[in-house]
């Protein structure tokens, strides 16, 4: 069964600190590569990638050196380098490499060593492949049983959540919106045609970083949707390049709390309201910095709020867990009365 990211990363640390060898097998693109590297820099530790795909016989094992008389193989730079320090060693495309490769890295993954050079007892092993229940769709081969055996093996299916917590601090406020907003289009998930682009979470996050180099956010061009579609395929490009042009009229969070736009949130839809609070969340906007002019902002958008998006608001504050915040919201004024009275409105009509 098929695993989030979120609870990978809470049971893969407990594989690993028992030194064994961890495989993450997934659809191309939803960031398997990402979460190894996550998981290194949680750990303090390097990453050491090497593509499987791409090495030889050779390469793993290193080249044959005389001492003494007797022939020993000398470690390449980057297994020297996972023998002498902790590493998280990274094997990616594990079940596209030769059978020679393959059939090296059977005792790396047992035993911990190479022609006699043994790991750091600290260094982990992590691979990815493309196999498992997707692994029809690409050119990979097989791993038998006894392979398989010799890794813990975890299928990623990562949910939309995982890519929007991750796309907090790494994609820009107009993407994240987007795909919020419209989730169809995070990536496909069906068959694929041949020489057909989609979108993937992978190829979102390099639009994004195009786009933000280019400064194109920053006003609608036709240049985005040419870009788009190179990336993300033609029906997303579409979307996206609309939802560019009216961005103006979204409003963010800071205009929300300064209680700026409220002629533009007066014709938002449920979805929009809903979205919009989905962002406040997304922000962490709502703290101990939070003055009581932006507490009472928000408590006047409550009370013009449909009772489902109310709802969403009051939940989301009731999850900051701090009884001071809370105390300055509901005490705020909100339609006629208070956020607490127009909450025991909602209930009793609820019932």
């Amino acid at each position: 069964m098929a695993i989030d990211f979120k609870t990978f990363s809470s049971v893969a640390p407990l594989v690993s600190d028992a030194r064994l060898p961890v495989l993450l097998r997934g659809r191309h693109g939803i960031g398997k590569s990402q979460v190894v590297y996550q998981i290194g820099k949680s750990l303090d530790i390097p990453v050491v990638e090497r593509r499987a795909s791409q090495m030889q016989e050779g390469d793993l094992l290193g080249l044959p050196e005389l001492i003494d008389g007797q022939t020993r193989f000398c470690p390449p730079e980057w297994y020297a380098q996972a023998c002498a320090e902790p590493v998280l060693l990274f094997l990616d495309e594990v079940d596209r490499a030769t059978p020679e490769v393959r059939q090296g890295i059977f005792e790396l993954t047992d035993s911990r060593k190479l022609s006699g050079h043994s790991l750091h007892p600290d260094t982990l092993i992590f691979a990815a492949v493309n196999g498992g229940e997707h692994g029809e769709q690409y050119q990979v081969g097989e791993m038998d049983p006894a392979e398989l055996d010799r890794w813990t093996v975890f299928d990623l299916e990562p949910s939309t959540e995982d890519w929007l917590d991750w796309g907090k601090e790494n994609i820009d406020g107009l993407v994240w919106d987007f795909i919020n907003q419209n989730r169809e289009h995070l990536e496909h998930k069906g068959d694929f045609e041949p020489n057909k682009v989609y979108p993937s979470r992978r190829s979102w996050h390099r639009l994004n970083d195009v786009l933000v180099g280019a400064g194109l956010l920053e006003k609608a061009t036709p240049a985005i949707f040419t870009l788009s579609q190179s990336f993300v395929g033609f029906e997303a490009a579409v979307s996206f390049n609309d939802f560019a042009k009216n961005y103006e009229r979204q409003v963010t969070v800071e205009q929300l709390l300064a209680g700026e736009k409220t002629k533009q949130l007066s014709k938002f839809s449920l979805n929009d309201h809903c979205a919009l609070i989905e962002k406040v969340q997304a922000a962490d906007a709502l703290d101990l910095s939070t003055t009581d002019e932006q507490w009472g902002h928000l408590a006047a958008y409550m009370g013009t709020l449909p009772s489902e998006a109310a709802m969403k608001l009051i939940n989301l504050t009731m999850g900051l867990g701090d009884a001071s915040l809370l105390q300055k919201f509901h005490s705020s004024k909100c339609g006629d009365g208070d956020v607490g009275s127009y909450l025991n409105k909602l209930l009793q009509a609820d019932k």
